[in-house]
């Protein structure tokens, strides 16, 4: 027993050690310019023999009793083989899972897990390469772990009756040692590991078990921003976020600070549709005009015809999170998005929730599954009359993939609903799947250059089916009534050597239709301006807590993104990063060539930026980001 514990915890720390001189040899000049291989090696085996230690710690207790005994040498053995099965499999999945993230493995590993249906055609469509070799070298580490650590040997001889309780008092200060990780107030976690503003280079010292565990005890909590980036008194923050929204005088509600009379610009007639069409991963890198690679000839095209937003920045980096910004207006958080949390699945505002109760038939519509993110639950429960899925399509699609129906199937679908409704006042929000691993679209659309099965040759398929859908919805009687605004929800594989990778959050974002003004608009935009703008420009003047500027008056010059624990917001030129349980940083952002230079951190904006990442937190957990109560109702 004794014996079986040495060599898991020797071959554990061997494993993981190859892993990372793997990885780092792989990304020698992120890793080289962030400090070389030594902070990388070190941190690492801090955080391995502090897991190690909470691993073993029942076993290497125990063994000094009943280490020569052959039922508990049998359980040791397994419970050790079990954990080296984890270990191995996280390792062994770590190097795609950079690829397309840029980080180990986290709690993604969590939430695709409530979606097996796609997550397995996605693998099966597009990586078997990389599960079948990952496959193979995990069957064999498992087979040599197996082979280190046999089940039938106990220790031949037992410990001696007064030596026993010495030696567990002895390993139970090693073990808590090992495990708490350092002697400072805190223990051990993944920051004091840290040691770059390259985001993917600080998961290295990690190991990916390690990194999974850590979020699956965070998936279980809603994270509050105040016990990650510091406090502030809730007067002061309040008034800090209201001030910064242009909100004067006293709130309209006490009890809802947020909450205020937005007049909008448009006067005149019958309030407009709306249709909101959100972009799978369409990154300003793709888009030409907007600098990029140039996939989009068609946006392009359609840029010249409205509003276009050429410096709109994501709130994150997931669908959830866009979904969010581009729908409610929530501000993001170190938690999850508000789609999956479970206090904001009824009576929180929503877009669809306000239209609602101006009369407008309010619809989400999706090319895939709609329970994936939680999407159906929380729209449902948040003022949609309905959620329209792959399932529930009137027009038969052309061609599903392992997301869902195909871009073009979306919006022939989205044609025909605006179709169908005739004169009564419509919100439609449609969410396409084609830009997405494993690459998949219908054949003979656009041109593919080199393997069809790419991100350049999806973006390209995305783009066309947007302008087909754009000739039919301007020959149809729709047009002239209704509003639309393409944006991306986020861009795709954001990464970057710095702790907010600016660039990767830059996105397109158009506003186009009745009465839209055309013009071409550089000034700073977040996902969270774009529901007010909206309103403004449909003709609803309304009671809402959104934050968020309406663009038709003013320009508040800033971008709030948050990127996993990190936390930037863009003032101008100036990016402020919280991070968790450390100093705020402050840089300079050159646009050209995306350079971030740092500087002395201006207390003054530190405070302003910490007001915006505590108050959704605050909204949230206390029930504050709805509509108007109504009359003789009691706050939650």
């Amino acid at each position: 027993m004794r014996k079986l514990i040495w060599r898991f915890v020797a071959a554990v720390l061997v494993f993981l050690t190859l892993a990372r001189l793997g990885f780092s040899a792989w990304q020698w000049s992120r890793v080289h310019d962030a400090g070389g291989l030594w902070p990388v090696l070190l941190g690492g085996w801090r955080i391995d023999l502090s897991l190690l230690a909470m691993v073993i710690a029942v076993p290497a207790l125990l063994a000094p009793w009943l280490g020569h005994r052959a039922w508990p040498t049998r359980l040791t053995a397994w419970w050790l083989r079990l954990w080296w099965l984890l270990y191995v499999l996280l390792e062994v999945s770590t190097p795609q899972f950079i690829v397309e993230y840029d980080t180990r493995p986290n709690r993604l590993y969590f939430e695709y897990l409530t979606s097996p249906h796609e997550v397995a055609s996605m693998l099966w469509n597009g990586y078997k390469l990389s599960v079948g070799a990952g496959l193979v070298v995990f069957a064999l580490l498992g087979w040599i772990g197996f082979k280190l650590l046999p089940t039938r040997r106990p220790d031949s001889r037992p410990v001696r009756g007064w030596v026993r309780p010495v030696a567990t008092v002895l390993v139970f200060c090693v073990l808590f040692l090992a495990g708490r990780g350092t002697l400072q107030h805190r223990p051990l976690n993944a920051s004091q590991v840290a040691f770059t503003n390259d985001a993917m280079v600080n998961t290295l010292p990690l190991n990916s078990l390690y990194n999974v565990l850590n979020a699956a005890l965070a998936l279980g909590n809603e994270r509050s921003a105040s016990a990650v980036y510091g406090k502030l008194p809730d007067d002061e923050m309040n008034q800090i976020v209201r001030e910064t929204a242009g909100l004067t005088g006293a709130p309209l509600n006490a009890d809802y600070p947020s909450l205020h009379k937005q007049v909008a610009t448009r006067q005149d007639g019958k309030p407009l549709n709306l249709v909101i069409i959100l972009e799978e991963s369409l990154g300003a890198q793709f888009v030409g005009s907007l600098g990029g690679a140039g996939y989009t000839p068609e946006l392009d095209k359609l840029s010249n015809e409205g509003w276009w937003l050429e410096r709109t920045y994501a709130t994150g980096t997931r669908s959830a999170r866009g979904l969010e910004a581009v729908t409610t207006g929530f501000l993001p958080t170190p938690a999850e998005a508000v789609l999956k949390l479970p206090r904001s699945q009824r009576d929180f505002f929503t877009l669809g929730a306000l239209l609602d109760t101006y009369g407008y038939h309010t619809r989400f519509l999706y090319g895939g599954e709609a329970h994936f993110d939680n999407m159906r639950s929380f729209f449902f429960g948040n003022g949609f009359n309905e959620v329209v899925d792959r399932a529930s399509f009137e027009t038969k699609p052309a061609f599903v993939g392992s997301w869902g129906a195909s871009d073009e199937d979306m919006f022939n679908e989205l044609h025909h609903r605006l179709m169908d409704d005739g004169d009564k006042p419509t919100l439609t929000v449609a969410f396409s799947v084609s830009n997405h691993t494993p690459w998949e679209y219908p054949a003979g659309r656009i041109k593919a250059e080199g393997d069809p099965a790419s991100n350049a040759n999806a973006v390209r398929y995305a783009d066309w089916s947007i302008g087909q859908f754009f000739e039919k919805a301007k020959a149809s009687p729709y047009w002239n009534h209704t509003v639309f605004l393409i944006v991306a929800d986020h861009d795709a594989r954001v990464f970057g050597a710095s702790l907010v990778p600016v660039r990767h959050f830059h996105i397109p974002a158009l506003i186009l239709g009745a009465g839209v003004p055309v013009k071409k608009d550089e000034h700073i935009v977040s996902q969270i301006d774009l529901a007010p703008t909206l309103l403004s420009l449909i003709g609803i003047s309304s009671e809402h807590p959104m934050l968020g500027a309406d663009l038709t008056q003013r320009y508040p010059q800033r971008a709030i993104m948050q990127y996993g624990d990190n936390y930037g917001y863009l003032k101008d030129d100036t990016l402020v990063v919280l991070r968790p349980n450390q100093p705020a940083s402050q840089y300079h952002y050159g646009v050209d060539g995306e350079k971030l230079d740092p500087e002395a951190v201006d207390p003054q904006l530190e405070k302003l930026a910490l007001a915006h990442a505590l108050w959704p937190s605050w909204a949230y957990s206390h029930q504050r980001y709805r509509l108007a109560p109504k009359a003789g109702e009691t706050k939650p």
